[in-house]
């Protein structure tokens, strides 16, 4: 058993407690406003304006809409106060608070992207939204508290809040307090982010999100020959993943090359405009209610369509990510490996379905999260089957090995980015 750290105490952590419950709160409002507007303007690009003029918003109106809000986040990532801070593609989940001065363009460009069909998530940008909130406002109302246990709350609250349990803070934050040089109990460490996630998840029930869950059929006992059938898929998962790893500093090269943000995003948008027409609205958006799209009726879609759907998403993934939008990329990583997953299911039809899409999901987000526990948790998240759990948790040993010495997920930060150039730098790591 490790020795307690005589500075963590229960009433320590029972009068530290009140802070990150408040924290969690405030950083679930805080992803519900930003997540609450970006549906008012995806209503008013996707059913108001195409309803009004008489055009079909699955066409020609995609590339209209994808260029022109690259076009929108290129103009306020090059002039507005801030530039919209580090780019995503440089930042790992949690950072260093950003100034408080760079919000404004942050949150502005995330809005665009979420509403405009950008296949990035939300959580690299409301994390930093809420951890710049949270220290500014616990330093001027508790400033014995240190600004990195702020920063943990506040990511906390927020990864709660996003999945709708505090057992996805639980497991990325395992691996981060495990890190950190401070002695103690591990649970001690973690009693106060978990506090903070539990509030945030519970915020947002109470305003209405749904469950994090699809309906998929129930796995049931264990084969043997599942494990080999699963295996192969999470490899194959793997296997595209790392094709994405090694594509991206290419794609990033050549976005950039454009050298202005203006230039850089609004060619995002164009190609990403392309590849929606291309795709269709599927393969558009974050990719969390694409993927209960996908799961609602699997039977529609034969090999051809999934294998180009995830093809497509990847293509997506990798130009989003490069062309300074604002984003992070768990989501469509995780529309991929559903994609991917049913694929495998299409080929090898004894392989359930839940157990197929399950080991693609985990193979996929090894290789963008780094960390396995996140991995398998989405997984069964998604399959919505606690029963597929034991074999995940052995079936992710061998996809882990190919992933164990890869680099990260992310673009080393360059010396003179155009859109970070009055922000501080921040450290690189992984999504």
């Amino acid at each position: 058993m490790p020795p307690r750290d005589p500075e963590v105490t229960p009433k320590r952590l029972l009068l530290l407690a009140i802070p990150a419950l408040a924290i969690g709160v405030l950083s679930a409002l805080v992803l519900w406003a930003l997540n609450s507007v970006a549906a008012v303007l995806d209503s008013v690009l996707w059913d108001g304006i195409p309803g009004a003029l008489g055009v079909d918003p699955s066409g020609w109106w995609i590339v209209v809409v994808l260029t022109l809000t690259g076009l929108a986040v290129g103009l306020v990532l090059q002039f507005m106060p801030g530039h919209g801070g580090p780019d995503s593609a440089t930042t790992e989940l949690v950072e260093p608070p950003q100034p408080l001065g760079n919000l404004p363009s942050l949150i502005i460009v995330t809005v665009l992207a979420l509403a405009g069909g950008v296949s990035l998530g939300p959580e690299n940008p409301i994390i930093a939204v809420n951890s710049a909130i949270m220290v500014a406002m616990v330093a001027r109302l508790m400033p014995s508290v240190p600004m990195q246990l702020v920063v943990l709350l506040a990511a906390s609250g927020t990864i709660g809040a996003l999945f709708g349990t505090p057992v996805a803070a639980a497991l990325v934050f395992t691996g981060i307090v495990a890190a950190l040089k401070s002695g103690g109990a591990l649970w001690d460490r973690l009693f106060l982010p978990l506090a903070a996630a539990g509030a945030g998840s519970f915020t947002m029930r109470l305003l209405g999100q749904p469950a994090f869950a699809f309906d998929i059929p129930v796995y049931g006992a264990p084969q043997a020959l599942d494990l080999l059938t699963g295996t192969v898929v999470a490899v194959g998962a793997v296997v595209v993943g790392l094709a994405m790893l090694a594509a991206f500093p290419i794609v990033y090269r050549a976005m950039h090359s454009l050298r202005y943000p203006v230039l850089v995003a609004t060619a995002g948008g164009l190609l990403l405009g392309l590849l929606g027409l291309l795709g269709g609205p599927i393969t558009m958006f974050k990719g969390l209610d694409q993927v209960g799209e996908l799961l609602q009726d699997p039977d529609k879609y034969d090999a051809g369509q999934l294998a180009a759907m995830a093809g497509i998403k990847v293509v997506a993934l990798l130009i989003a990510a490069s062309s300074m939008f604002r984003g992070g990329r768990v989501f469509p990583a995780t529309f991929i490996g559903v994609a991917l997953g049913m694929l495998g299911h299409a080929l090898i039809p004894s392989l359930p379905l839940g157990l197929a899409v399950g080991c693609a999901v985990v193979g996929v987000l090894l290789v963008v999260t780094r960390d396995g526990w996140i991995s398998i948790f989405v997984a069964v998240a998604i399959a919505g089957d606690i029963t597929i759990l034991p074999m995940l948790c052995v079936i992710v040993l061998p996809a882990w090995l190919l992933v164990s010495g890869v680099p990260e997920f992310r673009i080393a930060a360059p010396k003179k980015d155009p859109a970070s150039a009055s922000a501080p730098s921040a450290p690189a790591g992984a999504d």
